[in-house]
């Protein structure tokens, strides 16, 4: 830890130990719901949330597996031990397992890759049966041979650099790193330039020995460790791709695989930077520009490769049982108001951190909140506390769920409060902007187990010491509010809020706890236990934030949300989408002064032999005035709502609490985002090319740097009609 922070940190114990809160918000007596949460705390135990670790991780638990019912039966158990009424809903998901894998080049170099990872005497679960082998989930079945590109990290910009020397990756294999963006992306760019196959690798420069020592000495990736994970194009739809917009029941109508929009065409597989080596040596070429060079010893190429590739992939597709457990306690005044708490169970290999972490936590908010039962509490509103199945294939066993319960969850979900995999160091939470208040509260309520602060001063302090500017530096010092970030995809929060329009939250600890095991064979216990939080004191972090806020939406006198900080939010996103527009027109003018006197021609090697790039198309004026007027009118009826809380009476609160977590479905958008249209959500989306990275106003903005400006003039329309429901709703209120 750098000595600024340890310095700010100094101070902020202090006052951290002075903390007490006197007033929480939406409740007319605030020591009572202390007491709830002191009680709930007490019986918060690190010991048992490793003992749940290690059980839950013990055996493979994917999709379908005998480790999977497995898992799912445990957490049964542990529900209802705690006194909750528990279930198993199932649903009948497409899943497909390998049955061939092939990676071979012939030619100037003859190899075959190894696509295995080997187990270790260190880690005692990295050598069991019944581990999935290295893959891509959704891959298509191929049988490829062609020579090999080398592509970077596979994005768009990178295609653009490709262009420039002269390279085109039709019929070609292409080889991209892991990085900078979900690896889904990576694939369909390829896809969309002509690639008939793709390969993916961990560059050791980015998680291996560039980054740290290898495992087992450290955490990160040895030369053998592959990234399994779905390639599945969420972005057009999560769930199973053979249902779309329905529950995949027993007897539910599906189109066959083949003909789903959001699976890829081409065959794509995960490799080691082991199995990456001899093919990356292989390639001919220009020499890689230098902010593509990764940390393997020889000089990287773009290729085409002087040998050809042979890339192979069958898969058995097949329907699995999806168990999604489903534990609830009834609210004694408000039944039909439901907050709902999830985490999935599901894992590629064993799971330790992702998602086992997260599941345990949220199991002992579940023995406490039982043991608060045991003491004669019960919760005002009801609670639903939720383990996901097959959230890893592509969200599907909370995508389905929502799907089956669509219409309930809009009349009767208060919030959807999500974690995933949790681990060692700063306060992390993305979510609907109404709740950046609660939220800013309740991070000032919880107790950093290392240094003694709350966990807001200890993510005020991280996000200080890494600002670049000194005036950023000030800003963050002086700030009173938690920056709530917003949601974009990855995890099971997806479909409550992006298709339902259910207020969300997305809750973790990291930021200290070395990468290296993801989707692999060594996210274990051992792995765990050594490297994310030794002594598991932040999965009791993890379970008093999610635990508070679950409590205190069951519990409130009058729900939390405020929709000035929605609308104070939303007007910042503005502000940078007009930005971005004159910075592009700019951009148009300066880089065709540039192109129309050959300066990128002549500034190159000569023997780069760069082509010249086209000029770039005129920015005309857009008018924003609809989505500015708009933002006033959600000013002045927010502002309203809060002035009348501010003194209702308890019949009023009521009205209003009965009404107001509907009002975010106001933000949906009748016919959803341009060509996905499964994405309903005005201001929050996983954007079209970053997979699990949001793009905010998503319809606007991804118009905007396609530069489509018809569709950005059509979104601008669609943004403000939404904004200006909201207003309307909110004054029904």
């Amino acid at each position: 830890m750098k000595k600024t922070t340890l310095t700010f940190l100094f101070f902020n114990i202090l006052t951290s130990a002075l903390f007490a809160q006197k007033n929480i918000l939406g409740f007319k007596n605030s020591d009572a719901q202390t007491k709830i949460e002191k009680d709930f705390d007490a019986q918060l135990s690190a010991k048992r949330i490793g003992q749940n670790i290690k059980l839950l991780s013990s055996v493979p638990h994917h999709l379908g597996s005998a480790g999977g019912k497995f898992v799912a039966d445990e957490i049964v158990k542990v529900f209802k031990e705690s006194g909750w009424d528990t279930k198993i809903e199932t649903y009948q998901l497409m899943f497909p397992t390998p049955i061939t894998r092939v990676l071979e080049m012939s030619g100037a170099t003859n190899f075959k890759a190894l696509l295995k990872e080997p187990a270790l005497k260190e880690d005692a679960t990295s050598g069991q049966a019944d581990q999935l082998p290295t893959y891509n989930c959704w891959s298509a079945d191929g049988d490829v041979n062609a020579s090999l590109v080398f592509v970077n990290y596979g994005l768009p910009e990178d295609y653009e650099t490709l262009a420039k020397y002269g390279i085109d990756v039709k019929g070609k294999i292409v080889i991209a790193k892991y990085g900078r963006s979900w690896r889904g992306i990576k694939p369909k760019v390829a896809q969309e330039h002509g690639a008939i196959g793709c390969l993916i690798y961990s560059d050791p420069a980015d998680d291996g020995y560039g980054a740290g020592e290898a495992y087992p000495v450290g955490a990160f990736k040895t030369e053998h460790t592959v990234q399994r994970g779905s390639i599945m194009d969420m972005v057009i739809y999560p769930g199973d791709p053979t249902t779309p917009n329905i529950a995949s029941t027993a007897n539910a109508p599906r189109v066959d695989h083949n003909d789903a929009q959001n699976l890829l065409k081409i065959p794509v597989l995960p490799i080691s930077y082991h199995d990456a080596t001899p093919l990356l040596k292989d390639m001919a070429g220009p020499v890689a520009p230098p902010e593509w060079r990764g940390g393997l010893p020889f000089v990287y190429h773009i290729g085409p490769s002087k040998s050809s590739v042979h890339l192979k992939l069958a898969f058995e597709w097949k329907q699995r049982p999806g168990l999604d457990v489903i534990a609830t306690i009834k609210g004694t005044e408000f039944p039909d108001q439901w907050v709902i708490r999830g985490n999935h169970h599901d894992a590629w290999v064993n799971g330790a951190n992702d998602p086992i972490s997260g599941m345990a936590a949220e199991l002992d908010e579940a023995i406490a909140i039982g043991g608060l039962l045991k003491q004669g509490w019960r919760p005002k509103r009801t609670l639903v506390y939720c383990a996901w199945d097959a959230e890893e294939p592509g969200l599907m066993g909370s995508t389905e769920w929502v799907e089956d319960h669509a219409k309930e969850l809009q009349t009767k979900a208060v919030a959807y409060i999500n974690s995933d995999g949790n681990g060692r160091g700063f306060l992390g939470v993305e979510g609907s902007h109404a709740l950046s208040p609660f939220i800013t509260e309740i991070s000032k309520s919880v107790i950093d187990p290392q240094t003694g602060a709350t966990v807001f001063e200890r993510h005020k302090a991280n996000r200080a010491t890494n600002a670049t500017s000194l005036k950023s530096k000030k800003e963050i010092f002086e700030s009173t509010n938690y920056p709530l970030g917003a949601m974009g995809s990855g995890s099971d929060y997806s479909s409550f809020i992006q298709h339902l329009g259910v207020p969300s939250l997305n809750i973790g600890y990291g930021g200290e706890d070395p990468g290296g095991e993801y989707h692999s064979i060594y996210d274990s216990y051992d792995h765990y236990s050594r490297f994310k939080d030794t002594e598991f004191k932040y999965g009791v972090a993890l379970a008093q934030t999610a635990g508070r806020a679950a409590l205190r939406l069951a519990e409130a006198d009058a729900l939390p949300f405020d929709f000035t900080s929605l609308q104070k939010t939303v007007k910042g996103y503005i502000t940078e989408l007009m930005s971005a527009v004159d910075n592009l027109r700019e951009k148009a003018t300066i880089e065709n002064e540039l192109i129309n006197n050959k300066a990128y021609v002549l500034a190159a090697d000569p023997t780069e032999k760069l082509t010249t790039p086209k000029t770039l198309s005129e920015v005309p004026f857009i008018d924003f005035s609809s989505i500015l007027n708009a933002l006033n009118n959600l000013e002045k009826a927010s502002y309203r709502v809060e002035k009348i809380k501010a003194t209702a009476d308890a019949k009023q609160i009521a009205n209003i609490n009965a009404k107001i977590f509907t009002a975010e479905q106001t933000l949906l958008t009748p016919n959803g985002l341009p060509r996905r249209p499964w994405f309903k959500h005005s201001l929050y989306a996983p954007g079209f090319y970053t997979g699990y990275g949001v793009k905010t106003v998503p319809g606007v903005r991804e118009a905007i740097e396609q530069k489509n400006w018809t569709e950005t003039t059509e979104q601008i329309k669609e943004v403000a009609n939404a904004l200006n429901k909201l207003s309307s709703y909110l004054d029904s209120l």
